[in-house]
């Protein structure tokens, strides 16, 4: 029998959308870079989570979770944040909340203070994913050459909040000079940098992108979501960004996520996790204990 994988989970999802409006998940369901997701357009609550954790033999035992805002509709962002710390309040998990603030709008900064009550959030995310190709972008435009998203970013120091940065390839050398000018703001990249293109051109791309970022150290890394942009993956598919985001960043400022229920998608969690246990064989017990816990701990200030 394999031995039981303690994780922190640094990147999963919940919504209840009786009390919570997702477009995203709200027929007319949109077509996105993830296909089909009426499989998981449902409630998904903790229990849920809970249960696909352990599902399929997985011998996963999740210690604690991050939780990412899910694509709420942004008015709804603080009663999203507020759901779910009464969750943890009562259920322990999530231990640390990841909220999201649309930070280009004038009220970013009365947002952030109301989020930033709420005693397990720890950071924001801002899906900033623009692409020239309308069916492949998340924002009308990139943000990240927007001087009024610029100065919503500079607020996040204010509260001790981090950034959840989730890009495309191209995006990356712009981000990487955003966080040398806020060095004390930390930001992780998500989905291991999205590597879009996946032809020679699209890789190096993505591999350049992920060295530019992991020249600031106050970035660091969730190896996650692949499966998004790869519906059929393998190990072997897997393999090169997986060791390469290892290699880039270091054993210290990587984290290993489920992405669960959108991972789900594509996969069990017991199918992801024994392809990531595979992959990082090489990697020292120490090594293992920080990519698949501690660093997720130490980086959302995880008691």
């Amino acid at each position: 029998m394999k031995p039981e994988l303690q994780i922190v989970d640094a990147h999963m999802h919940l919504w209840d959308l009786s009390r919570i409006p997702y477009p995203w998940l709200t027929p007319p369901l949109p077509v996105g870079i993830t296909g089909d997701v009426s499989s998981i357009a449902r409630n998904y609550l903790l229990d849920d989570y809970l249960r696909d954790l352990a599902a399929n033999d997985s011998r996963v035992r999740v210690l604690k979770a991050v939780h990412v805002e899910a694509g709420a509709d942004p008015a709804a962002s603080v009663a999203e944040t507020r759901w779910l710390q009464s969750i943890a309040d009562v259920r322990g998990f999530p231990q640390a909340i990841v909220a999201h603030a649309e930070l280009e709008k004038p009220g970013a900064a009365a947002l952030l203070e109301q989020h930033a009550a709420h005693a397990n959030v720890r950071g924001i995310r801002q899906i900033l994913n623009w692409h020239p190709d309308p069916g492949k972008s998340y924002t009308p435009r990139d943000l990240l050459a927007d001087e009024s998203w610029r100065k919503g970013f500079a607020l996040l120091a204010r509260h001790g909040l981090s950034f959840d940065l989730q890009i495309y390839p191209a995006q990356m050398a712009a981000a990487a000079r955003l966080a040398a000018r806020h060095p004390d703001t930390p930001v992780i990249l998500n989905h291991t940098g999205m590597p879009l293109d996946r032809n020679t051109a699209g890789v190096e791309a993505w591999r350049a992108g992920l060295r530019a970022l992991a020249a600031q150290p106050n970035v660091s890394v969730k190896v996650s979501g692949l499966a998004m942009l790869d519906w059929r993956w393998t190990r072997d598919s897997l393999k090169p960004f997986v060791h390469e985001t290892l290699e880039i960043f270091g054993a210290g400022r990587v984290m290993i996520a489920s992405n669960f229920p959108v991972d789900r998608l594509f996969g069990t969690a017991a199918a992801f996790y024994d392809a990531y246990r595979s992959l990082l064989a090489g990697a020292s017990e120490e090594e293992r204990a920080r990519l698949f816990a501690r660093n997720a701990e130490r980086i959302y200030r995880i008691q």
